[in-house]
C-alpha cells in the first residue's frame, strides 16, 4: 500500500508564492537539492494542479536545465521517467511523457491509487493539496521552511478542515533551510473547525 505525501517549499510565515506569484525565493542550495531528490526518488506517481504541472514540466521541456549541475541532471532524468497525473479543466492537453490529463479531482480514484501502488504518489500545488487534505487522503506532509518572511502570498496551506499532525523527522541545513516530516494523526484528523462569524 502507498502514501500520498504533499512535498513544499515554503516561507517562515506559511507562503509557496509572494504576492507576485514569484517563488525564486525557494531555489534550493546543491544539498537541498540532493536531498529533495533522494526523497522523491522512489515515488511512483506526481499529481498536479495546472500551475506546478506547467513549472515542473521545463524539466522535460527545457532539456538545458539538466546542463546546470550532476544534481540537476539527476532530478530532470527521474521526473520524465516518472508518471504524472495532470488535474486541470483549462489545458486542452499536456505536453510531457508519461503524462496524464484528468478534469477533476476524483478521491476515490486516489484511494485505489494509493491501495493498489507499491511506491508512494506525490502532490504538488497548494491548491490541489488542500482538496487532497480535505479529502483525507494526505498521509504526510514534507516541508522545506526557507529562511525568508514574504508577507503575504499563496498559503501552503488552505481550507477550513483541521488536520492533526505528529512530527516523524526533521533536518536542518547550513543553508538555514530546514526539513520537517509530519505524519497526519488519523485518530484526530476529523476535529472541526467554528468560523468566527463576520
Amino acid at each position: 500500500m502507498a502514501r500520498l505525501l504533499y512535498v513544499t517549499n515554503l516561507s517562515l510565515d506559511g507562503y509557496v508564492e509572494d504576492t507576485n506569484g514569484d517563488f525564486q525565493w525557494a531555489e534550493p542550495h546543491e544539498d537541498v537539492f540532493d536531498f529533495i531528490t533522494s526523497l522523491i526518488s522512489p515515488v511512483s506517481t506526481y499529481l498536479y494542479g495546472r500551475r506546478m504541472y506547467e513549472t515542473m514540466a521545463l524539466w522535460e521541456l527545457e532539456p538545458g536545465l539538466a546542463s546546470h549541475s550532476p544534481s540537476w541532471a539527476r532530478f530532470a532524468e527521474m521526473w520524465c521517467r516518472t508518471s504524472k497525473v495532470v488535474y486541470s479543466r483549462g489545458l486542452s492537453e499536456i505536453s510531457t511523457q508519461n503524462s496524464t490529463l484528468r478534469r477533476n479531482f476524483d478521491v476515490e480514484e486516489i484511494r485505489r491509487l494509493t491501495s493498489t501502488e507499491t511506491r508512494d504518489l506525490t502532490i504538488g500545488g497548494s491548491t490541489l493539496a488542500a482538496m487532497a487534505l480535505e479529502a483525507g487522503v494526505v498521509d504526510e506532509c514534507h516541508l522545506f521552511v526557507h529562511p525568508v518572511i514574504l508577507g503575504g502570498g499563496k498559503p501552503a496551506f488552505q481550507g477550513d478542515r483541521v488536520t492533526s499532525l505528529e512530527l516523524h523527522d526533521h533536518l536542518r541545513f547550513d543553508s538555514g533551510v530546514v526539513y520537517l516530516r509530519y505524519g497526519v494523526n488519523r485518530e484526530r484528523e476529523d476535529i472541526s473547525v467554528v468560523k468566527a462569524p463576520h
